[in-house]
């Protein structure tokens, strides 16, 4: 039977909604291929909870799935998806951050919640992107 694990990850500093050549930029975690609750770029903070399945795999480590999780088996991760969002247009992504489920503590597992907190504008005044490891992220349970 598989244990739920709700992932509230929380995002601060965020580059604004006008970053290089982008206008209008949100961020998002990724469901499925597309965006779920997009967040405008220049807010005080971007706040994404969402739910997946936990369970055993064959070697007894655990096992991520649902339609936010990505990878392989050993390798599951999810992203958070960047992208231009005129008003009245469609979310055009032009990079993501991928973070790893392997990197959420046991104990945060076993409590049935993690909590992620990262800053999401990198050293150059962009959208962070590309993988994101501790100490990029600090998770821990609620």
């Amino acid at each position: 039977m598989a244990q739920k694990l709700t992932v509230r990850l929380v995002g601060r500093e965020l580059p604004g909604a006008e970053c290089g050549e982008y206008r209008d930029v949100h961020v998002a975690v990724q469901r499925g291929s597309g965006p779920e609750d997009p967040v405008r770029a220049d807010a005080a903070e971007a706040v994404f909870e969402f739910e997946v399945a936990v369970v055993a795999a064959p070697d007894g480590t655990p096992d991520f799935k649902g339609p936010h999780v990505q990878g392989g088996r050993g390798e599951r991760f999810f992203y958070l998806t960047w992208g231009e969002l005129p008003p009245g247009g469609e979310f055009a992504m032009f990079r993501r951050a991928k973070l790893w489920f392997a990197d959420i503590p046991a104990a945060a597992v076993a409590a049935g919640v993690a909590v992620g907190e990262l800053g999401l504008t990198d050293e150059k005044g962009m959208p962070l992107c590309a993988g994101v490891r501790p100490p990029g992220v600090v998770w821990g349970a609620a």
